[in-house]
């Protein structure tokens, strides 16, 4: 798997990812101290709607910033953006009033929305063999992986000798070593796609989304996904310090459990997926969250806990690292942009749906009906996939073009089958709206 490090421009945009990823850790730790020094008691609500503010600026921004952007070079809107989010942070030391960490953090999160989408649909381009590819979405979840575990201790260290207000610096130092790993290379890009106004543009990604069968199952799996992993991030503490009794210490080594689980999976997932299609890898992984959820009520003890988060974490990450290959499959380099900020709107929005309804079931019902209640959405997302997922999921489709002239340079790809017919790797476009029944 470390191998594609060897590819410079990989390595620096690698490396500029995992350093951002650190930065934002150590300003979740740091957002939570300054939630408690402005609000108090009331800090757990500051972080509430932070968070909800955080969803909605993933939701609604990234779409439209992958129209506005698209035409824009690459590795200069990476930059900006970067510098952006290291200028918000920077200023997050310095607010006094609670509205202020608000607009903040959606000034935040929003050029996050920007530069996300963007810097996942540069990676095919930069590695365009799927092995190369697969071996670099499992990375990408290590990377994602060790820093919910590495960032909280890196931040104990850090406040024996620091103010919390210092540690935003980490962040602000993570955002502009990401925008000069960045700078540090060369970003090929693809070919302009064709004028449109900025409302086609930035519902592009959407139309293209759900005019895929295979990425309408996606959708139905980012739910699964979402609600499971809502159930372990939102409610671990209240299982693990609420039913439990237990310590600050048993409730991250649960985290930690789920984590492991993660690992594994990713680093697992490169070899697996070169003998298994995609479909089964996800749908194995969510059927497993649906399962695993469900025996949440036969849990009574840490021991049991700690088994169930960690098969939660392999179902977690079998479900959802696959889908950038699904993402690369399904469009053109041009349209990448778009079609990443639209995985990425749509998976947010899933996360907005379960984030408060896991809290609000397991605080209002308990923890059982939460587990049971959120292992039916994940069962409903995996019945979903399989019916809009068809299990023969060929590239290669034959169809036909009735209204498309006979010099048409389009009659080159693929194979003619005779009549208006021809058949080729088949992704929707200005050419291809619908896909062929």
């Amino acid at each position: 798997m470390l191998a594609i490090l060897g590819n410079r421009t990989y390595r620096h945009l690698f490396l500029a990812q995992a350093i951002a990823l650190l930065g934002t850790g150590l300003a979740t730790v740091a957002l939570a101290l300054l939630a408690f020094e402005l609000a108090g008691p009331d800090a757990g609500s500051v972080l509430g709607t932070a968070l909800a503010i955080k969803m909605l600026a993933y939701v609604s921004v990234a779409p439209f910033a992958a129209g506005v952007t698209e035409r824009l070079p690459r590795r200069a809107t990476l930059v900006v953006l970067d510098l952006v989010r290291a200028g918000v942070a920077l200023a997050l030391p310095f607010v006094t009033e609670v509205w202020q960490v608000y607009i903040l953090i959606f000034l935040l999160q929003s050029a996050s929305a920007a530069f996300t989408p963007t810097f996942q649909a540069t990676i095919p381009d930069i590695l365009p063999d799927e092995k190369d590819y697969t071996r670099a979405l499992s990375l990408s979840r290590l990377a994602y992986d060790l820093e919910s575990l590495l960032s909280p201790l890196l931040a104990a260290a850090l406040l024996t000798v620091l103010s919390f207000h210092d540690l935003f610096l980490g962040t602000v130092f993570g955002f502009l070593a990401s925008a000069a790993l960045v700078l540090s290379v060369t970003l090929w890009a693809p070919k302009p796609s064709p004028k449109h106004s900025v409302w086609k543009r930035t519902t592009k990604g959407l139309r293209l989304f759900f005019a895929t069968p295979r990425l309408r199952g996606l959708l139905a799996i980012n739910m699964a996904v979402a609600a499971a992993g809502a159930m372990v991030i939102v409610n671990t503490v209240v299982i693990v310090q609420g039913a439990f009794t237990l310590s600050d210490t048993a409730t991250a080594l649960a985290f930690s459990a789920f984590g492991a689980g993660s690992m594994i999976v990713a680093l697992a997932l490169p070899k697996l997926l070169e003998r298994q299609p995609d479909r089964a890898v996800m749908l194995s992984g969510a059927t497993l969250l649906a399962a695993g959820l469900l025996a949440g009520l036969l849990v009574t003890d840490f021991a049991l806990l700690l088994l169930l988060w960690l098969l939660l974490g392999l179902g977690y990450a079998a479900a959802q690292t696959p889908a950038g290959r699904l993402l690369r499959r399904s469009s053109h380099p041009e349209d990448r942009p778009a079609l990443f900020a639209a995985q990425f709107a749509l998976s947010h929005a899933c996360w907005l749906i379960t984030y408060p309804l896991a809290g609000w079931l397991a605080s209002s019902a308990g923890p059982s009906i939460a587990f049971l209640v959120l292992s039916g959405l994940v069962g409903t997302g995996v019945v979903g996939a399989l019916f809009v997922w068809p299990r023969q999921d060929a590239d290669v489709l034959e169809h036909d073009h009735s209204d498309l002239a006979d010099d048409d340079p389009h009659w080159d790809e693929g194979h003619e089958r005779g009549g208006r017919r021809h058949a080729h790797a088949y992704i929707i476009d200005d050419l291809h709206r619908e896909w062929p029944s």
